[in-house]
């Protein structure tokens, strides 16, 4: 078959088959909106093998729905494994202590949050994630040179925030000196 001729067979599968597909799925899981993620991939795994489907519909249908019943085994698998990463990693964060926030720490995020995302993004990965200036260049598709400017302008930045921010501080404390 041409590939016009099979995009027409598929199509003509889809208008014969797929509402009753969508039920199926939509039947099955949850949340209800993964049935039309299901019966693409249903659709995509038929296309690919459209030369082993039956040529009357019966055939093809029963061909179609143990397509799907294989496409749901595999994302219910998936599934089942995600559910149990996650679920070991909630086990494993809630023995790990996590650091408390003070309002150094607060003040800091707050002055990263306020940088430009490209600037940001490169800060968190330096000192956040430990990555070095021309790693964080290469996970961020941009030259080594661009990052270090952008590191230079970030550094700035967040040291006049950082000073405007503990400067009330230093000025309170330095007034109650000369009051007392």
């Amino acid at each position: 078959m041409s590939r016009a001729e099979d995009a027409q067979r598929l199509q003509q599968l889809h208008d014969q088959i797929g509402a009753d597909l969508l039920g199926y799925f939509a039947r099955r899981v949850e949340p209800r909106e993964d049935a039309a993620d299901l019966l693409s991939e249903t659709l995509m795994v038929t296309w690919r093998r459209l030369d082993r489907v039956p040529a009357d519909d019966e055939g093809a249908r029963m061909w179609m729905f143990a397509t799907a019943r294989r496409v749901l085994a595999n994302w219910s698998r998936g599934q089942r494994r995600r559910n149990a990463l996650s679920y070991d990693l909630r086990e494993h964060l809630a023995t790990v202590a996590l650091p408390v926030a003070n309002d150094q720490a607060l003040d800091v995020r707050q002055a990263v949050s306020a940088l430009p995302r490209n600037q940001r993004e490169l800060i968190m990965l330096v000192h956040w994630d430990g990555f070095t200036i021309p790693a964080a260049a290469q996970l961020l598709k941009t030259t080594v040179s661009t990052a270090r400017g952008r590191y230079q302008r970030a550094k700035i930045t967040l040291k006049a925030a950082l000073s405007n921010t503990a400067a009330p501080t230093s000025k309170t404390s330095t007034a109650k000196v000369k009051t007392s």
